[in-house]
């Protein structure tokens, strides 16, 4: 497989985690530069992981995967956005928001953006393709648009203030939808 194709296949990944960082980067209210890499790099790392551990696995769990991934991923990103939803309509003073920074949220956010990246790697072991390249090229183009994801959405957000919280749901349920609609 050709460098071209494999970026595009990398580009097609990265869609979700760059939605989600868009996300992130709206909840954060004063963003670091340690807080965009942390999760770039949680996506990145994810993204590439993936396709090895779907790569790995082959034959032995396609049928099985391509059964339930979408559900899983539907499930992740709607838990996530209905807590989302229902934390902006709490009161200031009762407020616990979904903090994307904290390790046990990135992480489910991290797996339910990096399942389709699992089925990707199944297909590329169907067609004797190294794994190696299109991991790296998969990691490198999710980790540089879920940094770039970060700012703009931290710089958007902060317009929006209130309703952000919503419309992050929104999105992460819609990317929920959106995956779970193409499975079936």
């Amino acid at each position: 497989m050709d460098i071209f194709s494999i970026s595009l296949i990398a580009l097609g990944l990265a869609m979700d985690a760059l939605a989600v960082s868009i996300t992130s980067g709206f909840a954060i209210k004063y963003i670091k530069i340690k807080n965009a890499l942390m999760i770039a790099i949680f996506f990145g790392l994810f993204q590439a992981i993936m396709p090895v551990v779907g790569w790995l696995a082959g034959y032995t769990l396609k049928d099985f995967i391509s059964g339930i991934d979408h559900w899983i991923a539907f499930g992740l990103l709607s838990i996530i956005g209905v807590k989302m939803i229902y934390e902006s309509f709490k009161l200031e003073s009762d407020k616990e928001r979904v903090d994307p920074l904290n390790i046990s949220v990135l992480f489910i956010l991290s797996i339910a953006t990096s399942i389709d990246a699992l089925a990707v790697g199944i297909s590329l072991s169907f067609l004797n393709i190294s794994i190696a390249l299109p991991s790296i090229i998969i990691g490198i183009v999710t980790f540089l648009l879920s940094f770039m994801g970060v700012y703009i959405g931290n710089k958007l957000g902060h317009f929006f203030e209130k309703k952000i919280e919503i419309l992050g749901g929104i999105i992460l349920i819609a990317i929920g939808i959106k995956i779970l609609i193409e499975h079936l």
